[in-house]
């Protein structure tokens, strides 16, 4: 199996989705500007979305993709599909009990979820009707997760991948029909539609599992030992997910301290830079994690590390020419994606030098994505959690003591340095098991694509001066200047990298070949 292809279909479709969700940003802006009804949409959304990110998808899928892939690599294809139905019915039916509580004590749970609502008001009561009616997203979240885990754990990428693009596609298109026949109201429009785009995920994902033989059996769950197992594997994802929300709160109370403007700016240098991580990291994690379940299974340890280096040097070959170019062009990108209207250039200021500090940390993201997969698929998900609380705690303490000196930027680059103890410990610990070591390829790889990012970074500082008259002109000439600083890094970096050894033409080739042979 092609560790390129599969990392290359994940990130390609999400990519996709990432664009997408832009465009639907745009579109909410545009039809619900900023008001009560606006304030009411993104509680309703951000609910049921912080429960799936608690429950469904990452401390879920960490516990469910190495056991099932592991029976798959046993043969006992029959076993596999009763042991996540069994699975199905427990997450299902917890989530169903937990979701039908939640709507209805809603308008209690309101004055805590959302505290700055004044009960009674607006805010308030769409808030209530709003969430109520996305809350069922939850539901269908978690028969995706499980739905996609044994997909990918069959090395079946495309359909998971592709599956939050319909919820973009069906809000995005919604938007769309209300701007030009707006009969119904916006904001109402927009919550149904996100239970619709559940309900059409879970239908994808059904449709896809059917293709490929491996839709589990509809029966009565019961309460095995693989099951119990795989509860106890859930457990510290789960509480390491409820830290993770923690210092996001805690983050942006810190950051409330800070002048007008510094949460917004984080906001913004957070999208940017999520876009990479999001393609390259979480590709690289969702299609290493159920390769390394079935090898381990196996017994194969030596192409198990392989498959390790070989993630680690294709995530370093893009990461660390993106991260370079993100803090060499960071103000050009801001002003070009949002320096329009009242995003002023002290905004866009203030917004780079949150991004550029944001970027020094994104290998180290990256890098823990590769490394935590190491873990999960030996069935230790207590390790990362462990460690990526204490990374978390670090975060927090430098974001305080950061703050005075160095006010958003500060809390920008604690999380950098945060990421780069969690990224060193997770391969500290790694190698203290005798689970890993770097070969000697990978050292050599990963050593030209640093001189190779450094070369593209030098040439962005000399060229951008002479871009500096179309990056300062009309809102045109401003995206044909980034877009020649982008292409032109690109082309730089991609000589150096063939100049200094980061990649080979027959490497490329051999992938280009697996691909049509696909």
């Amino acid at each position: 199996m092609s560790l390129f292809r599969s990392v290359a279909t994940v990130g390609g479709f999400t990519m996709v989705s990432r664009i997408l969700g832009f465009t639907r940003d745009i579109l909410v802006a545009f039809v619900l500007g900023a008001g009560p009804v606006s304030d009411a949409f993104f509680v309703a959304f951000r609910i049921p979305n912080m429960f799936r990110r608690l429950v469904a998808e990452g401390a879920f899928s960490a516990a469910f993709v190495p056991l099932f892939s592991r029976k798959l690599e046993d043969g006992d294809n029959k076993n596999a599909l009763e042991f996540a139905s069994h699975a199905l019915g427990f997450l299902t039916g917890f989530l169903l009990i937990f979701s039908i509580a939640f709507m209805v004590f809603m308008p209690f749970l309101m004055q805590f979820l959302a505290p700055g609502f004044e009960i009674g008001g607006d805010r308030f009561e769409l808030a209530v009707t709003y969430t109520r009616i996305t809350f069922p997203y939850l539901i269908a979240m978690a028969i995706v997760a499980l739905l996609g885990g044994m997909l990918n754990a069959i090395y079946r990428f495309a359909a998971m991948s592709a599956a939050p693009i319909l919820l973009n596609i069906i809000l995005s298109g919604l938007l769309v029909i209300q701007i030009l026949f707006p009969v119904y109201e916006a904001g109402l429009v927009l919550v149904w539609g996100v239970s619709a785009a559940g309900v059409a995920q879970v239908i994808y994902l059904v449709i896809a599992c059917k293709k490929e033989n491996i839709f589990p059996p509809l029966q009565r769950p019961r309460f095995t030992p693989e099951i119990k197992r795989l509860f106890q594997l859930m457990l510290p994802g789960l509480l390491g997910a409820g830290v993770l929300q923690i210092n996001i709160l805690v983050g942006t109370i810190i950051a409330s301290l800070l002048a007008t403007g510094s949460i917004s700016a984080l906001y913004y240098a957070d999208r940017i830079y999520q876009l990479p991580l999001g393609v390259i990291g979480i590709a690289v994690g969702t299609a290493l994690l159920p390769m390394l379940s079935r090898q381990l299974r196996a017994g194969d340890s030596g192409p198990a590390l392989d498959t390790m280096n070989r993630a680690v040097e294709l995530s370093m070959l893009f990461t660390l020419p993106a991260a370079a170019a993100l803090m060499m062009i960071a103000e050009p990108i801001v002003i070009v994606l949002f320096q329009h209207g009242a995003f002023d250039s002290e905004a866009a200021r203030i917004t780079s030098e949150a991004l550029i500090a944001f970027s020094s940390g994104l290998p180290a993201y990256v890098l823990t994505k590769v490394y935590a997969p190491g873990f999960f698929a030996r069935e230790d998900t207590t390790t990362p959690v462990v460690i990526g609380v204490i990374a978390m705690i670090i975060n927090v303490t430098l974001s305080l003591l950061l703050l005075e000196s160095l006010a958003h930027v500060g809390i920008a680059l604690a999380t950098s340095v945060a990421a780069w103890m969690n990224a060193a410990t997770l391969l500290i610990m790694l190698r203290r098991k005798g689970q890993y070591k770097a070969d000697r390829r990978l050292w050599l790889r990963v050593s030209a694509t640093l001189l190779s990012s450094g070369w593209m970074a030098a040439a962005l500082y000399f060229i951008q001066p002479v871009l500096a008259p179309l990056l300062q002109g009309p809102l045109l000439l401003q995206v044909v200047g980034l877009a020649v600083l982008v292409l032109g890094g690109g082309l730089v970096f991609a000589i150096g990298a063939l100049l200094f050894g980061a990649a080979r033409l027959s490497d490329i080739k051999s992938m280009l070949s697996r691909q049509k042979s696909a």
